[in-house]
């Protein structure tokens, strides 16, 4: 028997919200029921966010330093930089020289904020809105290229024929805490809602133990001396 040589399931948001409709226990008849199954993924992305690092998340940015500024926006869907530093030179004479985070705390408690020279700290101040970074010392030329390493937010859900912001194994994860959402908010679904979180925690676990660094671990035991 023939296989179908593709490798492209991709469903849009609509076969998505169907889906989970039907894990729930009923199928989806209105378009009222596509808003609140829309409004549910929003929900449960940023829940994702909040469980740790998605790794489909992770995106390289830079911002160009300029001489005697301090402070620059970073792009408004950032939830937090993971590594970060100041890039200097180009093409084969490019080095790029690590920058140490500090907390607002470490920040107010510098004696002099406006010496200039190269930034070796960075404070970023993690804004509703527009999140920003400012430097210390603040950059005294303007060759200085700050390279960072971001965790953006997972896209809106959209208006239902997009494909949803994230990777294919995630999408039984997806559908299932979507499940258990609605059922959570269906007077006649609530009693499937124990079951629906139990299969979405498996998708969830199952999925994120994919979505990992796969690199070489070496652990090394401390001495003790006493």
């Amino acid at each position: 028997m023939a296989t179908t040589g593709t490798t492209a399931f991709a469903p849009d948001f609509t076969e998505i919200a169907e889906e989970a409709w039907e894990q729930a226990g009923r199928e989806m008849r209105s378009g009222y029921d596509l808003r609140t199954a829309r409004r549910s993924m929003n929900l449960l992305t940023i829940e994702w966010q909040n469980r740790g690092i998605n790794l489909w998340t992770i995106e390289a940015g830079t911002i160009s330093l300029v001489a005697d500024t301090a402070t620059y926006n970073l792009p408004t869907d950032t939830i937090d930089l993971l590594d970060q530093v100041i890039r200097t030179g180009t093409g084969t004479s490019q080095t790029d020289l690590t920058i140490s985070r500090m907390s607002a705390s470490e920040y107010a408690a510098l004696p002099n904020k406006n010496t200039t020279g190269r930034p070796i700290k960075v404070w970023i101040d993690r804004q509703i809105v527009t999140p920003t970074v400012t430097f210390w010392p603040i950059p005294n030329v303007s060759t200085y290229t700050f390279a960072y390493w971001q965790l953006r937010r997972i896209e809106d859900a959209g208006d239902g024929v997009e494909t949803p912001d994230i990777p294919f194994r995630f999408v039984p994860a997806l559908t299932a805490g979507i499940a258990m959402r609605i059922a959570m908010k269906v007077p006649e679904l609530t009693p499937r809602v124990p079951m629906l979180k139990d299969a979405y925690e498996e998708a969830f676990r199952f999925a994120t133990e994919e979505d990992r660094v796969k690199t070489p671990a070496r652990f090394v035991p401390r001495r003790s001396f006493i």
